[in-house]
């Protein structure tokens, strides 16, 4: 991978899949600036990535503009330089549809489509002006979901909000294409991370999961990761404007599957 020397910001990466993201990185010599909201989880996470390569944190919400401001400023102070962007952070919140509050649905897509455009506007500002100065061009990375194509009404703010990313990353992607900028995201199925901690103690939750995985198995973060680094990579200069789906074989189906008993 031509990865090594380079630079990349992953926002949410104090956790999750964004911090598996981050660790990939670091193993093929990228250096790396986490951001999340979490200051306390931020400081334990740095302090095991920096085991493996040069690596920042910077407490961020990402839904404000000053705090993505911020970010780039000390990435810059930092590194000097972006040359990835991966968009990762994100919140869910479940609620009825009819009872769901409007300060809930404003948090979420604050955070997931807000905060994705107001960093990927920040830093593509940034790529274009290297580029225009003769400097390679970077790439952004966005994380949608397969809730961007598959509807869940008890998370309808989340839904909305994965919708509007994978069609802000086709846009980011058309808009920044005559600098040679790619945008692409990644859809994850469901993936073993906190969000997901309660199926391992709830069988039936479990089982309803796998009824509708073909793979028959739950994602890791790590498998998110890997997708990360090859659209980062120049093995993908030939790909924009699309959303990946890591889902298992679960957006093809439409049927459930026979899920094998525990143990077995």
């Amino acid at each position: 991978m031509a990865l090594d020397g380079k630079t990349a910001i992953v926002t949410g990466g104090a956790g999750g899949i964004g911090y598996a993201i981050a660790e990939r990185f670091l193993r093929h010599g990228v250096k790396v600036v986490i951001a999340d909201i979490d200051a306390e989880k931020g400081k334990a996470a740095i302090a095991d990535l920096q085991k493996l390569g040069e690596a920042r944190f910077v407490k961020t919400d990402i839904g404000k503009r000053l705090d993505v401001h911020n970010l780039l400023a000390e990435t810059l102070d930092a590194f000097a330089d972006v040359d990835i962007l991966v968009n990762n952070a994100g919140i869910v919140h479940a609620a009825d549809f009819l009872e769901l509050r409007v300060e809930d649905f404003d948090r979420v897509m604050d955070t997931n489509l807000k905060g994705t455009f107001l960093a990927g506007q920040a830093v593509a500002r940034f790529m274009v002006e290297k580029v225009e100065k003769g400097g390679p061009a970077g790439t952004i990375i966005n994380m949608s979901s397969i809730n961007a194509i598959l509807a869940i009404p008890e998370q309808l703010a989340y839904t909305v909000s994965k919708g509007g990313v994978s069609q802000l990353t086709r846009a980011m992607a058309l808009a920044l294409a005559p600098y040679g900028i790619r945008v692409n995201a990644i859809g994850p199925g469901s993936i073993m991370t906190d969000m997901l901690t309660t199926v391992n103690s709830d069988l039936a939750a479990r089982n309803r999961l796998l009824s509708r995985t073909p793979l028959g198995r739950i994602g890791e973060p790590d498998e998110i990761a890997s997708i990360a680094s090859f659209l980062a990579d120049d093995d993908a200069s030939y790909i924009t404007g699309q959303t990946i789906y890591a889902d298992g074989g679960r957006l093809p189906l439409n049927y459930t599957v026979d899920v094998k008993p525990e143990g077995s």
